[in-house]
């Protein structure tokens, strides 16, 4: 079946940097048009970032120009790499396959991002 696996969270100072990896499976992943999405505490899940199967990628207004992503075909891995965060960065982070505006597969466990001081 179709599984993520998020990676590379955890706590930052306002104006760090992370970078994210999801590994997905079970799926045609170098065809595949997928989402970054997080979920901060008491909100709706969001998409953060499109990304197509080149690469290209497509970003939310909150997260432009701070938020970079790339993706290897080979490796059926996500990379995305977030500097001068936040706190309203503060989220659960999640890749997905992506359908308009949201994840069509079950999602994994995330990665938790925290933006503080």
């Amino acid at each position: 079946q179709v599984q993520f696996m998020e990676s590379g969270g955890g706590l930052v100072q306002p104006g760090g940097s992370l970078s994210l990896s999801c590994v997905a499976s079970g799926l045609s992943f170098k065809y595949t048009i997928m989402g970054w999405f997080r979920q901060g505490p008491g909100k709706e899940r969001e998409l953060v970032a499109r990304i197509e199967p080149d690469g290209t990628a497509d970003f939310a207004e909150f997260v432009k120009g701070r938020f970079t992503s790339s993706r290897d075909n080979a490796k059926t891995t996500l990379t995305l790499r977030m500097s001068n965060l936040q706190p309203e960065d503060t989220a659960k982070y999640y890749c997905n396959v992506l359908g308009g505006q949201r994840g069509l597969f079950a999602w994994g466990q995330g990665t938790p991002v925290t933006v503080s001081s």
